[in-house]
């Protein structure tokens, strides 16, 4: 359990839970589901004894539910954000293979999710989160440098604190949604990769195992985002109908809505990934059976050539005692080349009519000319 206390702009860790809310700031508690378990009166008796509030125990059960997804509830005392988190580096990659160190950035990591809980009152937040966050301790390193460079005019606004519990809680939540956009480019090089062997010609496309995971993970992703827009919806319009004004110019409603835009491009993203997967399958199966259409119309006309051949030899072959040309010393010949020209014409024929057209390859090395 973590207390950190911000007012007169400046941010200070407690070793304690105060005894107070500070007159011109609020306080930030953070601690575990685990330590929410341990003492389930832990939590709620350190809110109430600060701002006479009562936690709902359903909201605290919510609070403790690791597969709890992205929800918004609200009281007449505080509002209940649970938020679903990337978690990386726990997870195996989707596709096992050798590689090298700089292929190691780009693996394709299964995704997956915790969820953090988001108690806002007045002048007091509350978050409930399982097991470490770098999202989480980010911020807090953040607010702590702060206050060393709060006259360091080179800071800018990162050296500005957030001046209430809200506002500090939708930092938190713009950096978890900017670690779901650290996914674009891994997804998008192994998807790109992907693409290109189930397009190419030279050697049949056999991952289909880990194709159909990344789809699944981008599904997974794209229910994600959709159950924290969703979230981040219901809390602005409650924002809204609580503060009419706040749709003129308010900076709290501002960063909401930035948190909302990046949470669509993330929802974009994987779904632009998920079309171009499901196109380039189709590409890959049309390639085929185009592939496979030649092969058919190639072996068609081949045994179209041969079979009027077949049938003069047929006929030639019957067991009759007088028939033309048995007994002519030039009737080999002739039926010889009677058989040839029939070959020869139709074979002009089909190539005539591209039948056997054979299709531009790409240039081959000379060194793979003369091995062929």
């Amino acid at each position: 359990m973590n207390w950190i206390e911000v007012q007169s702009g400046r941010a200070q860790e407690l070793a304690a839970a105060p005894s107070t809310l500070p007159v011109d700031g609020y306080v930030w508690l953070d601690l575990l589901q685990e330590e929410a378990l341990a003492d389930p009166e832990r939590l709620p008796g350190a809110v109430e004894r600060l701002t006479g509030v009562r936690l709902f125990d359903l909201h605290l059960q919510d609070a403790t539910n690791p597969q709890h997804p992205s929800f918004f509830d609200s009281t007449n005392d505080y509002q209940m954000l649970v938020f679903r988190k990337l978690s990386t580096g726990g997870a195996p990659p989707l596709e096992e293979r050798r590689a090298t160190a700089a292929d190691e950035r780009r693996l394709l990591q299964e995704i997956v999710t915790r969820p953090i809980t988001f108690f806002l009152l007045d002048r007091m937040l509350v978050t409930v989160r399982q097991g470490p966050s770098k999202s989480i301790d980010a911020v807090r390193q953040r607010l702590l440098d702060a206050r060393r460079h709060g006259n360091d005019p080179g800071m800018g606004d990162r050296s500005r604190l957030p001046p209430r519990p809200g506002e500090l809680m939708l930092r938190m939540l713009n950096v978890m949604v900017d670690r779901y956009l650290e996914l674009r480019e891994p997804l998008s090089d192994r998807l790109d990769r992907w693409q290109r062997d189930l397009l190419d010609p030279r050697r049949p496309f056999s991952n289909w195992s880990a194709l159909l995971e990344a789809r699944m993970e981008l599904r997974k992703l794209e229910n994600l985002c959709e159950g924290q827009y969703d979230a981040l919806t219901e809390m602005r319009d409650e924002y809204l109908e609580q503060t009419p004004e706040a749709s003129v110019s308010d900076a709290y409603l501002v960063r909401l809505s930035d948190v909302m835009e990046h949470i669509q491009r993330v929802l974009h993203h994987a779904r632009r990934l998920e079309t171009s997967v499901e196109s380039a399958v189709q590409l890959h199966f049309s390639a085929n059976s185009h592939l496979t259409n030649t092969v058919v119309r190639k072996l068609t006309a081949i045994a179209a050539i041969f079979a009027p051949l077949t049938l003069i030899t047929g006929v030639f072959g019957m067991n009759f005692r007088h028939m033309p040309l048995l007994d002519d010393l030039d009737g080999f010949w002739i039926t010889a080349g009677a058989m040839a020209t029939v070959a020869i014409v139709m074979l002009l024929y089909f190539w005539a009519r591209r039948i056997l057209e054979r299709p531009r390859a790409p240039r081959t090395p000379r060194w793979m000319r003369w091995l062929r």
